[in-house]
């Protein structure tokens, strides 16, 4: 891929990373960039009957802060609605759920710096 330069590029870029993290850590994907009014769930994927909502976070510096500190208390709420309207589209309203980060820090390259996957964290606005 080439060097990605403008936020869409990195994002989508990190979505890619996290995307074959998961599917070589044995979760089957579901959806990417699935919206519903202003929300959109990066990856859904699922794994042992569990369906789990993944946001991706990507960074190439921290000047603003880390991957994790820009997932702010709104987003946070706006993920939570959107992964309930994603399980009544999807008439999983009985399945069990989970809403995971996955936090990348990409160099001057597009290299992974670093990917942490933190499950479980988003809890009706707890976290990290």
């Amino acid at each position: 891929m080439a060097m990605a330069v403008n936020r869409a590029e990195v994002g989508a870029w990190g979505e890619a990373i996290a995307a074959r993290h998961l599917a070589e850590r044995g979760y089957t994907l579901r959806d990417r960039n699935w919206r519903a009014g202003h929300g959109e769930l990066d990856i859904v994927v699922e794994r042992a009957g569990v369906i789990v909502f993944v946001e991706v976070r990507t960074r190439r510096s921290d000047l603003f802060g880390s991957a994790e500190e820009s997932l702010t208390p709104h987003k946070r709420a706006k993920l939570i609605e959107t992964a309930q309207r994603y399980l009544d589209a999807h008439n999983l309203s009985e399945a069990q759920w989970q809403i995971d980060v996955i936090a990348i820090e990409l160099d001057e390259r597009n290299a992974v710096r670093r990917l942490d996957h933190y499950e479980c964290a988003v809890e009706g606005g707890a976290g990290f």
